[in-house]
């Protein structure tokens, strides 16, 4: 690893920790040139899927872009960052265990709005708005209807509630 401040390839862990559910592992660094201390993640590598976008374009899963994504639904909302988290876990695990090499971005989409609708509905809604890319405001009014319908799913609400 390369220190961030100096560049410096020189450098010792200092402590690792198992990270997300034990999908990853959390190195802590200090920089043996600089002093500078910073923190990897280590990962399995998986193998090489493609995501198919609407145009047919296929590009290479980008774990980050899918976190974005969610991320910028949940903006300002009351979800946990660990959540979003364990949600991007969730469905990179799932495409993995489905055996995908390539998939259409559809799919992964369908996986992020039935994850979001049990976190947090207006969340949802944002990701729906983008992801069905809603012609008008009707179509936008039946989607917020139709949630209203189906009921909220939000485990911690069952907790309240026994």
């Amino acid at each position: 690893m390369r220190c961030p401040k100096c560049g410096s390839s020189q450098d010792k862990v200092i402590d690792s920790r198992e990270a997300r559910e034990g999908y990853a592992i959390r190195r802590r660094r200090e920089c043996m040139n600089c002093g500078m201390r910073f923190t990897t993640y280590e990962e399995v590598e998986r193998e090489a899927l493609r995501v198919v976008k609407r145009n047919g374009a296929p590009e290479p899963f980008n774990r980050e872009k899918l976190f974005g994504g969610i991320r910028k639904a949940c903006e300002k909302r009351p979800v946990k960052l660990e959540d979003l988290e364990r949600v991007v876990d969730e469905i990179a695990t799932e495409l993995e265990e489905e055996g995908y090499k390539e998939i259409p971005s559809s799919v992964i989409g369908a996986k992020v709005m039935r994850r979001l609708e049990e976190i947090d509905h207006v969340a949802y809604v944002r990701y729906a708005s983008v992801y069905r890319q809603f012609e008008d405001v009707g179509a936008f009014i039946d989607e917020i209807k139709q949630l209203g319908t189906r009921g909220f799913r939000d485990q911690r609400q069952q907790e309240l509630f026994p």
